[in-house]
């Protein structure tokens, strides 16, 4: 994450990482799953904040046009608010219970309507005290809006970038290499 970005678009950034790096990041120890993590990072957070952004390192290039979005997204209302991009890819949902050795995954059970799919990135923007009740439950999830959503919130979706890409594999890694040599060339 380019933590110069969140610190420029926000009053305030509270780093999360490894316990082993706190003391030297300046940041707050994380826990065992994600939503541990972003617990830990909310108890840091002072009560006084009104609109809390939750944004992970596996997507370094966030911009201010990002943080900007989903900020006014719930300052004009929304529960919560998410940059997304459109699937472009055909979705097949599979029978992952069927265990097969080899290759094969399982069966298709379904194929949903990519007109109606995105693809959710960080950050995400909430209402604090709707993020902070929706953690208070203890569940995990895979993205913060999932928690809200589960609470019954209204989440938003805004435009996101392409360029804000998660870094997964290491390709994902030498292509966030390469943009970042870009930027500093220009």
């Amino acid at each position: 994450m380019s933590r110069d970005v969140a610190e420029a678009c926000t009053d305030g950034v509270v780093l999360v990482v490894p316990a082993a790096d706190a003391a030297r990041e300046g940041g707050v120890a994380g826990g065992g799953t994600r939503s541990a993590s972003v617990r830990a990072g909310l108890a840091a957070v002072p009560a006084s904040v009104d609109v809390i952004c939750v944004h992970d390192a596996a997507r370094p290039l966030a911009s201010p046009d990002i943080y900007r979005r989903v900020i006014d997204a719930v300052l004009t209302g929304a529960d919560a608010a998410v940059p997304a991009v459109a699937v472009t890819d055909t979705i097949k949902m599979i029978d992952r219970s069927i265990e097969v050795a080899g290759d094969r995954w399982g069966d298709v059970v379904e194929t949903p309507d990519r007109a109606r799919l995105v693809a959710v990135q960080t950050p995400q923007a909430f209402r604090a005290d709707r993020l902070r009740a929706a953690h208070a439950s203890g569940i995990d999830a895979t993205d913060d809006a999932a928690l809200v959503e589960a609470a019954g919130c209204t989440v938003v979706v805004v435009r996101g970038d392409a360029n804000n890409r998660k870094i997964t594999e290491p390709g994902d890694l030498d292509w966030a290499r390469r943009q970042f040599a870009e930027e500093a060339d220009r």
